[in-house]
């Protein structure tokens, strides 16, 4: 059996009869939404320990849990603490909370994170709906055997991020006057943030948003078939566009000021989704 498919399957068998219900919404919490998921009515927790031979984030400010709730009407898993790359783990570990909360039953997911901007009409503070992306900096988690039993060998890419989510999105942050800027976010492998000319190549290459994760994730949601959407907070303008060096707290600052503007979009957006 496909080693891959066997760690999953065995993830699934220990936490299956732990979930409280069906979610329709996975939602990974990016950088700035950690403590979104403290202020739900959780009906249900899993701690990444419990689960057999799942990896465990060693960022700080990444706690390590799978939440059940409702927003709304909705049933969602919201996911608290993602695993990097540059964690040194495999990137089929990497995918493999996606992988499992597709298997939980979720249809849609909502990728959140914090990035740097690229665009020179961006500016830190701002948020971006991403419309395509750059993955091919990172390996692709589908890369080894297929897993035909979630999708074909040579998977489609023409619509990884789902238009009637996109307007889904649009229609949110019109409602709570939030100016939601558009882009295609590119995947660097961190944890060093992106050189000067790595910017600029970002930007030849039609990049809006630079960052560390969400790009392999999508992969492997769209090989399932998911419906993704993605918002990336700007929580500064990438290496060499101003004169202020980059920091993980100057990051980590930038996303807890605007939280609770990034809190109400995503609320409203997931909350707009049952309908």
């Amino acid at each position: 059996m496909n080693q891959v498919y066997e760690k999953l399957m065995g993830c699934y068998e220990s936490v299956k009869d732990r979930i409280p219900f069906q979610p329709k919404v996975a939602l990974i919490l990016g950088s700035g939404l950690g403590d979104y998921g403290d202020e739900c009515q959780a009906e249900g927790i899993l701690d990444y320990h419990d689960i057999e031979g799942f990896p465990v984030s060693t960022v700080a400010g990444h706690k390590g849990r799978f939440i059940f709730t409702h927003i709304g009407d909705v049933p969602v898993v919201l996911m608290q603490g993602r695993v990097h790359y540059y964690e040194g783990y495999q990137m089929s570990d990497v995918v493999l909370p996606v992988r499992l909360m597709k298997l939980m039953g979720a249809e849609i997911l909502f990728l959140t994170n914090a990035a740097g901007g690229v665009n020179f009409d961006f500016k830190a503070g701002d948020f971006m709906m991403i419309t395509d992306q750059i993955s091919a900096l990172v390996p692709s988690p589908l890369i080894g055997p297929n897993l035909d039993e979630f999708g074909p060998r040579f998977c489609d890419m023409s619509q990884v991020y789902d238009r009637d989510l996109r307007e889904v999105l649009r229609k949110a942050a019109a409602e709570l006057s939030i100016d939601l800027k558009e882009g295609v976010y590119v995947q660097f492998t961190g944890p060093a943030y992106e050189t000067p000319a790595e910017v600029r190549m970002a930007r030849i290459l039609g990049g809006d948003a630079v960052g560390m994760s969400t790009a392999c994730e999508a992969v492997a949601a769209n090989h399932m078939g998911m419906k993704i959407c993605g918002i990336s907070f700007i929580s500064n303008l990438a290496c060499g566009m101003t004169d202020q060096p980059l920091s993980h707290e100057e990051v980590g600052e930038a996303a807890a000021k605007a939280a609770p503007k990034f809190k109400a979009l995503v609320t409203k957006a997931i909350m707009a989704m049952g309908e």
